[in-house]
């Protein structure tokens, strides 16, 4: 698993790589020097915009 860090959104996030795949992208809301709010998309369909990062 490779962890590529990403602006998700305007938001700080990650986009998690398997094998080259795309399988996850995580966006942050930071608040301060806290996350507040961590969002997760695993569905194929809604990553599909990612497949050319």
């Amino acid at each position: 698993m490779t962890f590529l860090e990403r602006t998700v959104n305007g938001q700080p996030g990650l986009v998690a790589q398997q094998d080259g795949v795309i399988v996850t992208v995580f966006a942050f809301e930071v608040a301060g020097d806290r996350i507040k709010h961590i969002w997760v998309v695993r569905n194929p369909d809604k990553l599909r915009p990612w497949t050319t990062v």
